[in-house]
């Protein structure tokens, strides 16, 4: 992937620093910066997750949203019907 770079400074605990050292050391990352950058990847990979999450569990409890998925499950039940038919016929 090719990804445009910026250097900048960032302010660690020492525990920290010395994990991510220690990480370096046994060849589990190339760097420090590959090793931060693979963390800030998850935490925002963890963030937009939770995102989605809460944005469904809204879903869940919003009537209206939930008066369309009865009436779009209504509309196919037939097709799903013949489907699972179909499937069952071995054709």
């Amino acid at each position: 992937m090719g990804y445009h770079t910026v250097r900048t400074t960032l302010t660690l605990p020492m525990e920290l620093l010395e994990a991510a050292d220690k990480a370096v050391q046994l060849g589990k990352v190339k760097s420090r910066n590959e090793f931060v950058a693979q963390a800030l990847r998850r935490e925002i990979a963890a963030q937009k997750r939770q995102q989605i999450d809460a944005a469904l569990a809204k879903m869940a409890n919003d009537p209206d949203y939930q008066a369309e998925a009865q009436q779009i499950e209504a509309e196919f039940a037939e097709t799903q019907w013949e489907a699972w038919r179909y499937a069952d016929s071995g054709e």
